[in-house]
């Protein structure tokens, strides 16, 4: 699938971040093209070719003022998504919307859940580039189907089930 991904990077502490892999970092531009064009190719949603989505890579800070203003919780958020249509109109939409990656929360969380920071970033791109097509989690039917997409996402990214029992 060709997506256009515009990527912009407000984040500073990158090389902390990606210290856990032992290497060097990686292009930023191109893991999050890879990541959020598997998510959208296993969705089976019909989108129009080259379709744009941005992405946003911030602190806690921005992060909390984004899910207070938009969601009603003052507390920063692994991700955020902003979809630009929603239906029928995705398959005709140019742009798919906007993608906001905490990364100093992804950062916790991955230390906490024993996961590279690269896994459980590739992880919160394709969690939020299936909310831009219509993918959610608020009741258990698709919450089941949100998390069958993504395990498969996941999987042809090289990434273990985030959802397997340890």
């Amino acid at each position: 699938m060709n997506v256009v991904v515009d990527v912009r990077d407000e984040f500073e502490g990158w090389s902390a971040a990606w210290a856990d892999m032992g290497a060097g970092l990686p292009d930023l531009d191109a893991f999050t093209a890879r990541a959020i064009a598997t998510a959208l190719e296993t969705s089976k949603v019909k989108l129009m070719d080259g379709v744009e989505v941005s992405v946003l890579y911030c602190g806690d800070g921005f992060m909390q003022e984004l899910n207070k203003q938009w969601r009603g919780k003052d507390q920063p958020t692994n991700v955020l998504s902003f979809p630009a249509a929603s239906g029928k109109a995705l398959q005709r939409t140019p742009t798919l919307g906007d993608i906001i990656v905490s990364c100093d929360t992804v950062v916790r969380e991955a230390k906490a859940e024993k996961k590279t920071f690269a896994d459980h970033l590739a992880h919160m791109l394709v969690h939020g580039s299936l909310h831009l097509v219509g993918f959610d989690h608020e009741i258990d039917d698709e919450a089941e189907d949100m998390e069958a997409h993504e395990r498969q996402a996941l999987a042809k990214l090289g990434i273990a089930d985030p959802y397997a029992e340890s």
